[in-house]
């Protein structure tokens, strides 16, 4: 799927807003993973966990950047030229 390929890219950067996509598709996957388990697909179900373990890679990382303080750079002041 075109969603997985991009959760298992380690250049994908994530923020908060996609908190609710990343919780859809691990709810996919969990449905999907018992499916395979019913049916003993074996490499269905590795490929799966290994994109279960970067959704919750990428859902931890999406937390983390809510709790970031804002940081305060100030407002850029130009010198004045010297005459």
């Amino acid at each position: 799927m075109f969603s997985e390929a991009c959760i298992r890219c380690p250049m994908l950067q994530v923020n908060p807003k996609m908190l609710l996509w990343l919780a859809e598709i691990e709810k996919d996957l969990l449905l999907r993973r018992e499916r395979a388990e019913e049916e003993q697909w074996l490499g269905e179900i590795e490929g799966i966990d290994l994109t279960l373990t970067f959704v919750r890679t990428k859902q931890a990382d999406a937390v983390r950047l809510t709790r970031r303080t804002p940081i305060a750079l100030g407002t850029p002041t130009v010198p004045s030229p010297s005459r």
